[in-house]
């Protein structure tokens, strides 16, 4: 074998890893202008993006530049998708302060906040990467849409009251949503306010929903920066009592590699992975949105790669967890953006700003920075969704209001457990309590229907014929068997009860044994417990249970028709006429 054909696995192996080599072999010249334009249109979003959510998370502004930087970089080389933007983003800001901020405040250093975000990104990566060489991108679909709703309303309320102080010019001592509200009511109250940072937060406020809402093509926040920049010079904002950003660190990221005391273990392992799984959730649901636009497949698995490789880069470099971002990726696709060029053009563009003009931004008042948080956090919220939900599902629409209250009202961290839980446990719901019915033949229709809808649907004489719509296992048998014996006891007696079984796809071996007593019981009364439709799978699990040897093997019937035609046969009965 040559050299040359012994390093052609390795080769592949790498471009798999790597996809960003497969684009760079098939990038198109007519792309490079477009993706340049998008790239620069995107970084002036990215930049006042990066340090407001920087700051939302309780970190220096210039981590959400080196977060960014490092993300896009990484996410170029190892992401699947050609569209997807990277970055710093509002639903994981709180999520990060509430894991990094409490072990600070314990140890007094604020610096700590810094290495611990960045210890943070780190196991986010790794958990990201260990999901995707498992295979666990069904792990996205923990999270039930309603709860995810009930759950990012949570989020948007919080991220809005707890930005409020900020946007007024006085700040909170408080880790709760009711301390944010009365620490915010109480300032105001007492006179904390500072009239020109609220004048500047309000209006940028405005003026970047008013430009989203009817100039959706102009760059709202980087308008909305610009002229708070021209107010600060202007008016002599920072005399008037209204902090500044001030002058970022100048120079590339440096890189550091982040360290964890033990006893932190515990509590940045559960933010991490309540991270990841956001991240993971909101990625596929981007990725998916937009690639069915174009056309494109979405790679669960490959996505856990770049997502946890965009993590491990930043983490690296002072940055913190990052997430995919629907408004930033929208933005790269207005400006034309082909392929990830965009986003590393928004990167070098940022490093050059870094090197070049530390300054540029010093004059940004922090008022602007909460403007851009709080329209952000708007954005998360899904007030027609909801409504919609209250319309179509109850139930459903109580799931959202408890992930809500989750995290409102116990925190962000035990408000994504909620919503995973709520969720796990709605499936479970489903399966425990199924939909179960009987069946009856309609006159003119076609087939058996269910007499909820059809309570004119005729039967034959001591025959009923009942569905129960979900596998039968443990949890739901009893309630099966209790369905099954008020059926027969029902008068007049029933001869057989015939059990359409299509929609049942197990039977668990504790429903096995309560199907054996059921039919030893019912056979003492005269009635014969009788099966159609099962599915092969299930037939064979129940002939290997041998529950064949108890109950009769010619009680077993293809189809409800064949089960009916042999009732009527043993039976002698027959459908009036007209059925």
């Amino acid at each position: 074998m040559t050299e040359t054909a012994r390093r052609r696995p390795e080769a592949g192996w790498l471009r798999q890893l790597m996809p960003g080599f497969d684009v760079a072999a098939a990038y198109k010249k007519e792309w490079f202008g477009k993706d340049i334009v998008a790239g620069i249109v995107l970084s002036t979003l990215l930049v006042p993006q990066g340090m407001a959510y920087a700051e939302l998370a309780g970190l220096p502004p210039i981590t959400g530049l080196y977060t960014t930087v490092l993300c896009l970089l990484a996410y170029a080389v190892f992401g699947p998708s050609r569209i997807l933007v990277l970055g710093p983003d509002s639903s994981l800001g709180p999520m990060i302060a509430a894991t990094v901020l409490p072990l600070v405040a314990s140890d007094g250093d604020p610096q700590k906040a810094v290495v611990l975000a960045s210890m943070l990104a780190l196991m986010v990566g790794a958990i990201m990467i260990l999901a995707s060489v498992a295979k666990l991108g069904f792990i996205a679909d923990l999270i039930s849409k309603p709860t995810m709703i009930g759950y990012m309303n949570g989020l948007a309320v919080t991220i809005l009251i707890g930005q409020l102080p900020k946007l007024f010019g006085f700040s909170v001592d408080s880790d709760t949503f009711i301390g944010d509200i009365t620490g915010f009511l109480q300032g105001v109250a007492g006179g904390e306010t500072v009239v020109a940072a609220a004048a500047v937060g309000i209006s940028g406020i405005v003026l970047i929903l008013a430009l989203q809402r009817w100039l959706p093509k102009v760059p709202s926040v980087l308008v909305m920066v610009v002229l708070a920049i021209g107010a600060t010079t202007l008016f002599g904002l920072a005399d008037r009592g209204v902090s500044l950003v001030g002058e970022l660190p100048q120079g590339f990221p440096p890189f550091t590699i982040p360290y964890l005391e033990f006893s932190d273990f515990a509590l940045m392992f559960a933010g991490a992975l309540g991270i990841a799984l956001v991240s993971l959730t909101d990625t596929i649901s981007t990725a998916s949105s937009f690639a069915a636009r174009s056309g494109d497949e979405i790679r669960g698995n490959q996505e856990m790669i770049g997502i946890g490789a965009a993590n491990l880069a930043a983490g690296l470099f002072q940055g913190f967890p990052v997430s995919t971002s629907g408004s930033r990726t929208a933005v790269a696709e207005r400006s034309g953006s082909k392929s990830q060029l965009t986003g590393v053009t928004g990167a070098v563009l940022i490093l050059l700003m870094l090197v070049l003009l530390p300054g540029l931004f010093r004059n940004l008042p922090q008022p602007a920075l909460a403007a851009i948080v709080i329209t952000a956090s708007i954005s998360l919220a899904d007030i027609p969704g909801t409504v919609r939900l209250w319309r179509q599902r109850k139930t459903e629409f109580n799931l959202s209001v408890a992930a809500f209250l989750g995290v409102t009202l116990l925190g962000v961290l035990p408000g994504i457990g909620i919503a995973v839980g709520l969720s796990i446990l709605n499936i479970f719901r489903r399966a425990w309590w199924p939909y179960e019915t009987v069946i009856g033949r309609v006159p003119g229709v076609e087939g058996y229907h269910d007499v909820h809808f059809h309570p004119e649907a005729k039967h034959l004489p001591g025959l009923v014929i009942y569905r129960f719509d979900a596998p039968l296992f443990f949890a739901n048998v009893r309630p099966f068997r209790e369905n099954i014996r008020r059926l027969a006891r029902t008068e007049p007696k029933p001869r057989w009860i015939v059990i359409a079984a299509e929609p049942i796809t197990d039977v668990d071996t504790t429903a096995s044994d309560v199907l054996l007593e059921l039919d030893v019981e019912l056979n003492a009364q005269g009635t014969s417990l009788v099966f159609a439709e099962l599915k092969h799978g299930v037939r064979e699990k129940i002939e290997r249970y041998e529950l064949t040897r108890q109950i009769n093997p010619l009680h077993f019937y293809r189809t409800v028709d064949a089960a009916v035609a042999a009732y009527m046969a043993e039976t002698g009965v027959e459908w009036s006429s007209g059925d």
